[in-house]
């Protein structure tokens, strides 16, 4: 009768301890914070200024892009830039076109890069059967300041 006694003053108890899932979620924040800023896999290229309208695409453009050293990158959609060599740009290029020949394809090419480096991007692009090619660059800041002026 003692034993039928303890079972009856003692209650189980209908708690959730969410101390474990506090600690989990931290961990995971943590982690997502630390590796957030390394999923950015741009490449930093420095475009030479001019006063061009932009071009407004409704398809995802191929950017072919030289950066200062001479290297090229190839995006072909948002986000997806990978460095190529000069035979594999032409290859893949010339792939996309022969899916899509309507395709855009621009050179971005850094301020500071060879310019020859930018031609043979030009060359390699017409052996890869590219029609048309736009070549980059950044709105001029004093041709902006002078418009934005101008708008008042």
């Amino acid at each position: 009768m003692a034993g039928i006694r303890r079972h009856r003053k003692r209650k189980l108890k209908a708690e959730i301890n969410v101390v474990p899932y506090i600690d989990v979620m931290l961990v995971l924040l943590i982690i997502f914070m630390v590796t957030a800023p390394l999923l950015n896999l741009g490449v930093d290229i420095d475009l030479p200024q001019s006063n061009a309208k932009s071009i407004q695409e409704k398809k995802d453009p191929v950017i072919v892009s030289v950066d200062a050293s001479g290297n090229y990158f190839l995006t072909v959609k948002s986000g997806s830039n990978e460095a190529v060599t000069a035979e594999t740009l032409a290859a893949k290029v010339r792939g996309i076109v022969s899916q899509n020949p309507d395709v855009a394809v621009f050179v971005a090419g850094d301020a500071k890069a060879n310019y020859q480096k930018v031609m043979d991007a030009l060359v390699l692009l017409q052996g890869a059967n590219v029609k048309k090619v736009g070549l980059m660059s950044q709105p001029d800041q004093a041709t902006q300041g002078q418009a934005a002026q101008g708008r008042r």
